[in-house]
């Protein structure tokens, strides 16, 4: 049976320079490859990996509304994280907050609209 080994979300932006600046610089997430050159930007941070996609001519990620959203991200230690990235300049919706579902999260939204959520499993982090 095959196994999947790795994902990576592709996303439409319409400045790719300044979203690869904050997936990197803010989120701190680092570059697998390439140059932007080609209108691509690899990026990961563990096993969180994103291809943006530089498409100046496509709607706003944040006039999609639910669409919006792409990832829910369960990292280590959600606090620890929430704090790195609110110094870098995050401004995520909320602190993060226990969920009766036996998460402990936070979500935001990347400056051209794209939302995602980061969390930790309670008792794990």
């Amino acid at each position: 049976m095959t196994r999947v080994v790795a994902t990576r979300f592709v996303l439409a932006v319409r400045d790719l320079r300044a979203s690869s600046d904050y997936f990197m610089n803010v989120l701190g997430m680092q570059r697998d490859f390439g140059d932007e050159s080609d209108g691509w930007s690899f990026l990961s941070m563990g096993a969180f990996r994103v291809m943006l996609g530089h498409c100046a001519d496509e709607r706003p990620a944040h006039e999609l509304g639910d669409h919006s959203y792409f990832a829910y991200v369960t990292v280590d230690d959600v606090d620890a994280y929430h704090a790195e990235i609110t110094a870098r300049g995050a401004k995520p919706k909320a602190p993060p907050m226990t969920k009766p579902w036996g998460m402990r999260e936070f979500a935001l939204e990347t400056p051209e609209g794209h939302r995602l959520t980061f969390g930790t499993e309670l008792g794990r982090g």
